[in-house]
């Protein structure tokens, strides 16, 4: 019998369908880790993120699931997700990739940012040899994608960085089954890696956290701006899909002068064309003593941006609004119409509006 796995999902959604996996027996399985040299006092040096960790032996990185054993690099989470879940590819949020789409999601414990804002916090701030979890090889992942009728992997909910070999492989398996690749992250991540992955990927969603670097202090402890929009100019030059996620927080990156700032930054940098989805602060983890994100502040951000120049701007977390919703750049026609992760009429016909012709900036076909 197929087994429903939902493991620490939380605010992730209703299940939509079923998937089996082997619950894990034996947590402390280490698997080689990439993109790491050692030291002469077996101590090791990490260079998959921008914190470039040295490890003692015996220790484990940032992340915690990178660790030092007798002077080499292992990760922990290998094999291991907390969560399988088939999703809408507009959960991601994907808006402008196949529609409707079906997503095979996955995610194992474990973070290389310390936001205190998570809507996942349960598994991000947990490591993975302590939090329940189930044993599926990258093979068995695939072969879960394609019998659960999905056309996408996501690599999603936690930050996939911190899994990396285990989402590489998997990625490399699904490109041969033709299974497209996409993850949700937070951009931070190392030069090499990334462009080593994005051979694999087919879309790519970032957390935009903030537009400063006293911003990615705070949220995400002692971490910088500058390494993520350096990942935004990779990914957007290699030619993989690109949206952005900006999650406004009342009082810690709402300020509408910075606001402004990224969306110019975007436009000169990225292209008017990227998608930016302003999405709704709800209080969780840390940040409970706040009120949730006004819409007044969510639809100012929406102008600013349409101000700047950008063609394709979304307003996130507030089901029914209109700017939930996909406008043609040029007829102003409403091309996709969205109430949360449902699509209502689709207008886009070979990537194009179906109304005036205009092209439509997207993966409509993959």
């Amino acid at each position: 019998m197929i087994r429903i796995i939902a493991l620490a999902l939380f605010c992730l959604g209703n299940i939509l369908t079923t998937v089996q996996a082997q619950e894990s027996s034996d947590r402390s399985v280490l698997h080689p880790a990439s993109y790491w040299k050692t030291y002469k006092d077996s101590s090791v040096q990490c260079f998959l993120c921008p914190r470039r960790c040295v490890i003692a032996s015996g220790q484990r990185g940032f992340c915690t699931v990178r660790m030092n054993k007798g002077g080499k690099l292992y990760s922990l989470g290998y094999a291991n997700p907390v969560a399988i879940h088939i999703d809408p590819i507009e959960k991601k949020p994907f808006f402008h990739v196949s529609p409707g789409a079906s997503v095979y999601s996955l995610a194992v414990a474990g973070c290389n940012m310390r936001c205190v804002f998570c809507q996942n916090w349960q598994i991000s701030q947990s490591k993975p040899d302590e939090a329940q979890s189930y044993e599926l090889s990258p093979n068995e992942a695939v072969s879960q994608t394609v019998q659960n009728n999905c056309r996408f992997i996501a690599y999603t909910y936690t930050e996939p960085t911190v899994f990396y070999e285990y989402m590489i492989d998997i990625a490399r398996l699904a490109k041969i089954r033709g299974i497209k690749n996409t993850m949700h992250t937070c951009g931070y991540i190392n030069q090499e890696p990334l462009t080593e992955l994005l051979k694999y990927m087919d879309a790519v969603n970032v957390d935009l956290k903030g537009f400063s670097n006293q911003v990615y202090a705070k949220i995400g402890q002692m971490a910088q701006l500058e390494p993520v929009l350096e990942t935004l100019k990779i990914i957007r030059n290699s030619g993989v899909w690109l949206e952005i996620t900006c999650l406004l927080i009342p009082g810690l990156n709402d300020e509408s002068s910075k606001i402004r700032e990224m969306c110019e930054w975007i436009r000169v940098n990225l292209g008017k064309d990227v998608p930016v989805h302003f999405s709704r602060f709800l209080p969780a983890f840390r940040l409970m003593n706040l009120p949730p994100t006004p819409l007044e502040k969510l639809e100012e951000a929406y102008k600013i941006a349409k101000a700047a120049g950008l063609e394709y701007v979304y307003i996130g977390n507030v089901p029914g609004h209109p700017g939930e919703s996909t406008y043609c750049p040029k007829c102003t026609r409403m091309i996709v119409k969205r109430i949360g992760y449902e699509i209502l009429e689709n207008k886009i016909k070979n990537g194009k509006c179906s109304f005036c012709g205009q092209e439509i900036a997207g993966r409509w076909d993959l």
